[in-house]
């Protein structure tokens, strides 16, 4: 585990200071936007949610560039577009050019990318513990992001919170340059028609988990629009006091996604850790869309983030595993715009539910979406059904891989030539390891 934690703290970092600065301007930003020049409500919500439409269109052609140019250079990129946004953010004196630099921020559409670099790093066995740790600081870095984002803004300014983020962008620059190993050398055979976007879309499974990343999100979105309004208007707690429900909420979140990891890869029952997930998030939205009681309403908070955090070490791991070695970054793209896609749809939805028939409204429609994600999530295959295979140069001929693609059952092969060993993905089911090994073994 902790050469786990040493190939994937760097990365996670670069992940979490992106994270913290998009974070700490959310629980402020609305309102400071509709204090400048030329705003309206409508280009206010356009400014906190701003980024995600970017972050949708980009992360599919960032995933591919990263395949292409490789993964630093495009976090490179993705990192410095970010921080001029931010910039641009801070200096905003009109509604207008706010706009422009929130663009600018999800612009740098990184996080599949470097969810691919970690994927690269990290055998596919031990993948679920490297997103547990980045899913970790992510959710670490959102808390402190809540706590400190309204006594920052109130003491010096919502400018200040912009240039704190753009300097963590730097920041993240120097640890991309000075703490993040190149990936290793991996060598493929595939065509160029083999290589197109669209065969992303071509394996069932990872449909299924595309989907998975919209309702995920989607669900996420219509939570943290809901939880402060409730906080405010129907408990009269003021946003100085959140951190009281939030904080509490985030540890238990953290707390649930090592037996996540373990039961979703190591048990190979990560179907069920869905299902598991998809019930604690039906639970929430039914304690806080029915009930009148806060300490009821804080239960369903902490059965949210429980709920929503048990699919964090799991969903970009799957994606990852289903996708082969040299679609991972588009593939991870997709999923990720699904994600964002989600976040817009979940705002917008929760937004008119809520104009129309309130905290209610939005608890059964939640409800049913979860009916109809558990039927989905059900349909899939397990992952822990598609086995990895780690094989030395030393006793086994690279030469032979090509023969692998008539064997009925290998889903995927490559050559890792940075650690001198041949990596092949197979369905349980169809083929045996056995069988596999026998027939790349040298002959001595």
């Amino acid at each position: 585990m902790k050469q786990i934690v040493r190939k994937v703290l760097p990365l996670s970092l670069i992940v979490g200071l992106r994270f913290f600065g998009l974070f700490i301007v959310l629980s402020v930003l609305s309102q400071y936007a509709l204090s400048l020049k030329g705003a309206t409500a409508f280009l206010a919500g356009v400014a906190v949610g701003g980024y995600a439409l970017t972050q949708a269109v980009l992360q599919v052609p960032f995933g591919v560039l990263s395949d292409k140019i490789g993964r630093k250079k495009t976090i490179l990129i993705g990192l410095l577009i970010f921080a001029a946004g931010s910039v641009i953010c801070a200096l905003a004196d009109n509604i207008y050019l706010l706009l422009l630099g929130r663009f600018l921020q999800g612009a740098g559409a990184i996080g599949s990318v470097v969810t691919a670099m970690i994927a690269d790093h990290v055998r596919e066995d031990q993948r679920a513990h490297a997103m547990a740790v980045m899913g970790m600081v992510i959710a670490l870095s959102f808390a402190v992001a809540m706590v400190f984002g309204p006594l920052i803004g109130g003491f010096y300014s919502v400018s200040a919170l912009f240039w704190l983020t753009a300097a963590m962008a730097i920041g993240a620059l120097v640890i991309l340059f000075t703490a993040v190993p190149e990936p290793p050398k991996i060598i493929h055979s595939y065509s160029e028609e083999e290589a197109k976007i669209k065969h992303v879309f071509k394996d069932k499974d990872l449909v299924r988990m595309y989907i998975t990343f919209l309702f995920h999100s989607s669900t996420m979105a219509i939570a943290f629009f809901i939880i402060p309004i409730l906080l405010k208007q129907k408990f009269g707690m003021g946003p100085e006091e959140y951190w009281k429900v939030y904080i509490p909420a985030v540890i238990f979140g953290i707390l649930a996604m090592g037996p996540a990891a373990v039961f979703g890869e190591k048990y190979s029952r990560g179907k069920e850790v869905f299902i598991v997930s998809v019930l604690f998030i039906a639970a929430a939205f039914a304690l806080m869309g029915f009930s009148d009681s806060l300490l009821w309403f804080a239960v369903g908070a902490v059965f949210f983030f429980i709920g929503f955090n048990m699919f964090e070490p799991l969903l970009q791991s799957f994606v990852s595993k289903f996708a082969k070695v040299h679609q991972k970054g588009a593939a991870l793209g997709v999923a990720n715009t699904f994600a964002y896609i989600g976040i817009f749809i979940g705002g917008a939805v929760g937004g008119l539910l809520y104009q129309y028939f309130q905290e209610t409204g939005i608890a059964i429609f939640v409800l049913v979406v979860c009916l109809f994600w558990i039927v989905w999530i059900s349909g899939m295959r397990n992952p822990g059904l598609r086995g990895n295979i780690f094989l030395p140069f030393d006793k086994y001929d690279k030469d032979k891989v090509d023969g692998l693609k008539v064997i009925e059952g290998v889903t995927d092969f490559y050559i890792n030539e940075t650690e001198k060993i041949i990596v092949i993905k197979y369905d349980k089911e169809k083929v045996d390891e056995k069988y596999i090994s026998e027939f790349l073994k040298k002959n001595l």
